[in-house]
């Protein structure tokens, strides 16, 4: 018997990936609010005014929504992770702290605390979604 103690590795592809989603799907949920807060402060109005249809969120879009423009293709990604997000934060924040539980003695205490802090920031990002301020948000995403 050996004296070497032998450490299992742990799935270095499937803990990246899943603090990669994590941090984007808070990162999504992040450059939307910022983007609805921008676009009310330099209109001037309110958020019964922003669902009026009149501030459309495309229109933050620099040099318009064509397939050419890369800004549109940033937006699309946002919009994508933004929508996704909802229903994909609850599942990844389930299998972070499953795989933070699982491989406890074999993940690094960094990559440990990230998978724990990014199913914390999804599940809240979820909850701040259902507050009535942020729904208005929401729909004028959707709009």
């Amino acid at each position: 018997m050996s004296t070497v103690a032998q450490a299992t590795p742990y799935p270095r592809l499937a803990v990246r990936a899943l603090i990669t989603a994590q941090l984007a799907i808070i990162g999504a949920f992040l450059a939307v609010l910022l983007l609805y807060l921008g676009r009310m402060t330099a209109a001037g109005v309110g958020p019964a005014e922003m669902l009026t249809g009149a501030y459309d969120p495309k229109d933050v879009i620099p040099f318009g929504d064509h397939a050419v423009n890369p800004f549109f293709w940033l937006y699309a990604v946002v919009a994508v992770l933004y929508l996704v997000g909802a229903v994909l934060g609850p599942l990844l924040a389930i299998v972070a702290t499953v795989l933070a539980a699982r491989e406890r003695e074999t993940l690094p205490r960094a990559a440990r605390a990230l998978l724990l802090a990014g199913a914390a920031g999804t599940l809240l990002v979820l909850v701040a979604r259902l507050t009535p301020p942020l729904l208005d948000m929401h729909k004028w995403w959707m709009d």
